[in-house]
């Protein structure tokens, strides 16, 4: 089994976050891997990792990275698959990470979720690969009907909540 998404992280300490997209993932049986690289303390090996994922099948990359959450971009800048940027809330609330990534330079995109949103990238890159896969495709229509399902659910218990002035 080869990986078709490399979830990619600065420091083992954004794992927790991570694991969301990951959990998701295996959740729709998208092969992945994870690593832990940084843009700052092994450059030369996100070099590496970056010049050889399109070569390895690797169709999507999720990267997460905190404060100046430069990881997204460099790996952006070097690949032509899609880097999906997750800022993490290690510090300003996430603020910081967030305005690194999303305001890359032209010609260097970087999709980017919200702070700590890794399940949207989890779910942003089956979305990427859905456009050449039927399976996952369907695979995510039953994910999202679920969703719908769930408030349908929700909004009937609510139905429920008696209040003294509540109407419905």
């Amino acid at each position: 089994m080869n990986p078709k998404v490399s979830i990619i992280m600065g420091s083992t300490s954004d794992l927790p976050v991570m694991k969301k997209a990951a959990d998701f993932l295996n959740e729709m049986e998208i092969p992945f891997e994870i690593n832990a690289l940084s843009a700052h303390r092994t450059p030369s090996q996100v070099e590496e990792f970056a010049k050889n994922a399109e070569g390895r099948g690797i169709q999507a990359i999720i990267a997460a990275a905190g404060m100046a959450a430069h990881l997204p971009g460099v790996i952006a800048s070097m690949v032509k698959i899609p880097v999906i940027g997750v800022p993490i809330n290690a510090s300003l609330d996430g603020l910081d990470a967030l305005l690194a990534i999303v305001q890359m330079p032209p010609g260097i995109p970087v999709a980017t979720v919200g702070i700590n949103g890794a399940q949207n990238a989890g779910i942003l890159a089956a979305q990427i690969l859905a456009a050449g896969n039927p399976e996952i495709g369907q695979k995510l229509a039953d994910f999202k009907a679920g969703l719908k399902n769930k408030i349908v659910k929700a909004n009937e218990d609510l139905k429920g909540v008696e209040y003294k002035y509540k109407t419905n």
